[in-house]
Formats: structure tokens, sequence, C-alpha cells
């Protein structure tokens, strides 16, 4: 059931925060893969402090960037959870020397910035003894050889056990039953992990009923499969939105977790430009950060971090109360509009030489201004025939080009309304 406060947000600060960041590997992958074994992995364990952990300090940043909401791991493949679970003693609170439940000061601190709360968990375990006991349903026996053969996974094709699967999935509503029960309300699940499973073998309905029961105004991802509320495209920015509610995830460097050889960090602009293009599109962007082991941030990404916020505040009307603007094809650059559809932004990433065009627009605006310094630019339309609408040309001075992204608003005096037919033939 999708909240109206979503497609509002615009923007969303993904944390991952584990063990994995006491060596700097990828978080759990790194044994799935065999990169490390797993026990080696499991080691870190001894080394997770969280000696800095202040998510008050990570909640005042992200409200100051213009974050509305804020998705945690609190459980990765590896099995480790952040808080003191009941369901097994696998958990920093029980094997670390944090010590500590960290998912309840997490989530005062967001509520006392006023961001909405939420959190990620992988419904795969590969630690759990009971996960790796049944296979997914497959038409060709001799798909099992090809695909069924990592041990953390998959067991053999005639050791399949249901009563152990029965098992796992009764801890797996434990601790969803305890992360919905024991911190409030939670205003989103973001679900990972589900594809080593068929719907039927999660009960993906059932359990999607029972959220529903525990947190009535929550809103899952897409990795519920059938029974999520939004998409949840990762990593590569669609070129067309998804249909309904959505969400671009991505990290700024390569990395979701913190390793220490990954300096491959995005720019500031190249950032904006992702932002922009996703809620020009209709959607969200949830950046991720990889924090130390220690819980404090990467000053790279703090920087990146700041970078974007710094944009989002000097464009924040282009942002916040908006929705996705122009088709593809109508404008070389993201855009956006106000709810009523009487305002046009315009964002463009690069210098023109002289003047940015807008086909397609079968209104004129009334006024074009640069959105910050409010300078208002001279325009005009030349060509068209019949149906088909000329070309809008808006000069930019020079001296009004942001070095980032620059955004030009367009008044209308009434809603906006396009063509997008062949032309004359």
């Amino acid at each position: 059931m999708m909240q109206s406060w979503f497609p509002d947000a615009k923007l969303g600060i993904f944390i991952h925060y584990g063990i994995y960041a006491v060596q700097g590997i990828d978080e759990s992958w790194a044994f799935f893969n065999g990169k490390v074994s797993y026990d080696d992995y499991m080691s870190q364990l001894e080394g997770f402090t969280a000696s800095k952990y202040d998510p008050e300090a990570w909640a005042e940043l992200f409200k100051k960037v213009g974050a509305e909401y804020v998705v945690l791991t609190t459980k990765h493949h590896d099995g480790v959870a952040l808080w003191d679970t009941k369901a097994n003693d696998l958990s920093v609170v029980k094997k670390t020397p944090a010590g500590r439940d960290l998912i309840t000061p997490y989530v005062e601190s967001l509520r006392r910035h006023d961001l909405k709360v939420g959190f990620y968990y992988s419904h795969l375990d590969w630690s759990h003894p009971d996960y790796a006991t049944i296979l997914p349903k497959v038409e060709d026996p001799a798909e099992y050889a090809k695909r069924f053969t990592n041990r953390f996974a998959y067991c053999e094709p005639d050791k399949q056990d249901p009563a152990r699967w029965a098992n796992f999935l009764k801890f797996h509503r434990e601790q969803l039953h305890e992360l919905c029960t024991e911190f409030g309300k939670i205003d989103l699940l973001w679900f990972d992990g589900e594809w080593e499973r068929d719907t039927d073998q999660f009960d993906m309905k059932g359990l999607r009923d029972q959220l529903r029961a525990w947190q009535p105004e929550c809103i899952f991802n897409s990795r519920l499969r059938d029974y999520g509320d939004y998409a949840t495209p990762e990593q590569g920015i669609p070129i067309v939105p998804p249909k309904g509610p959505w969400e671009f995830c991505v990290t700024i460097n390569d990395s979701w977790g913190y390793q220490g050889q990954d300096t491959n960090h995005k720019s500031v602009r190249q950032i904006i430009r992702m932002f922009a293009e996703t809620i020009g599109m209709g959607g969200n962007m949830l950046l991720d950060v990889g924090p130390y082991e220690d819980g404090t941030l990467q000053p790279e990404q703090v920087n990146r971090l700041e970078g974007l916020g710094d944009w989002i505040k000097r464009h924040s009307e282009a942002v916040y109360g908006t929705v996705a603007g122009l088709p593809i094809g109508l404008f070389y650059g993201a855009s956006t509009m106000n709810k009523a559809k009487d305002v046009l932004y315009l964002i463009f990433f690069d210098k023109p030489f002289d003047q940015i065009a807008v086909k397609g627009l079968t209104c004129l605006p009334t006024t074009a201004t640069i959105l910050g310094s409010g300078k208002e630019l001279t325009h005009k339309t030349i060509g068209g025939l019949g149906d088909t609408p000329g070309i809008l040309w808006i000069d930019i001075p020079e001296s009004e080009v942001d070095p980032n992204a620059t955004v030009v608003k367009l008044e209308f005096d009434k809603p906006i309304t396009m063509y997008l037919g062949a032309g004359r033939e």
C-alpha cells in the first residue's frame, strides 16, 4: 500500500554497515564467491567495535542534505544482525566488541530529525544452518547441475529437507516480527535476497499480509516479488521510468559497504545529474554510503553528500512538490513540473553555446527565469506547422550557468500541453 510521502520524498540515504567494514571487503559476497573463507570472513566479528557510532550525526547530515528517508542494513546476507535478535545468537550484540543494539539509536535519531525510518533486511541467510535445505523449482532437472552449486545457498538435489526449510522460515518470520514490533513505527522495509527461492517457497503473499498486520502504514520494495509497493532499479539508471512508484538505488563509489581500495567515487556533478534524471522521470534516488567499522562516514562520501545537498537547497523548488517532467526527446536534459503542471523546470548539465531548446510545447510560457538568481531570460518560438509546434529557444547568459546543473523555470498561464505526434506526413 503506497504512502503519499514516498513519491514526494525524492532523496533517500542507504547505509550498508556491518562487520564487512572491519577488513573492508565485499559484504557477504566475499565468502560466498570464495574471495575469503567463511571463517576468515566471520573473524571480523572480533574487530567490530562501532566505537564512534553516532546516528545522531548521521541524521543531522542526511537532513541537511535534503533526504527524506534513510534505510539501514539491519541484516545482510551474512546473517549478522545489528540488533539483539532472540531468533539466534548471531548479532553484533552477542558476538562483537560493540556489544549493543545499533538499531534503537538509529531509529530514535531519525525520528528526532523528522526522517522516515527504513530497514533493509535480507530474506536469505548464508549463515543459517537450515537455509540451504531446499532448491527452487525448475522445469529441467539438468539445471540443478548448472545453477545450484554454492553450498551456502543450495543443497544437493537428493538432500532436500522441507522440515528444515520450515524451520528457517520460522526464524525468518521471528526476526521480521522483532523488527516490526520492537522499534515503533517503521515507514519502509527494503528487502533483498529474494532470488534464490520461489515466491511460494517464501510465501511472499502470506509474508506481505503479516507485515501489514504488524506495520499497517509501512511500504515495501519490489523484492517481496509480486507483493511489493514500488520498483527498485539498482546501480544502472533506467532509460525509461518503471511503471508506478520507483526508486533508483546507487553507490557513491563502486561498493555498497566500506572498501578502502575503492576510490572510484562519482563526482558531485555526476551524482547531481543522476539525481535530476531520476526525479525528472518521477522516481526517488536512494544514495548509498558505507561507514567505516567504527561508524564514522568516509570523508569523500560526506563531501559528495554535502555537494548534492548544496545544489538541492538552491534549487529545492524544482525538486520537492514536483512530478515527472517532459517525455524523453522534448528537452535534452532533465525536467520536472509542479503538481498543477503550469510550471516547468528545465535542468541542463552542460554549458550551452548560447541557447537551450524545448520541443513539443503547444502553449507558450509567460516568463522564463533562472531558478535561484531570478534572472529573466529572453525566449521565442521559431517554426511549426499545423498541429506541430515550433521549437522554444531560450537564451542562457554564460554568467547564469551553474557548474553542476542549471535550472530554468518556465511559468505558464494554464496547465502545460504537448504535441507528441509524428508531424505532417
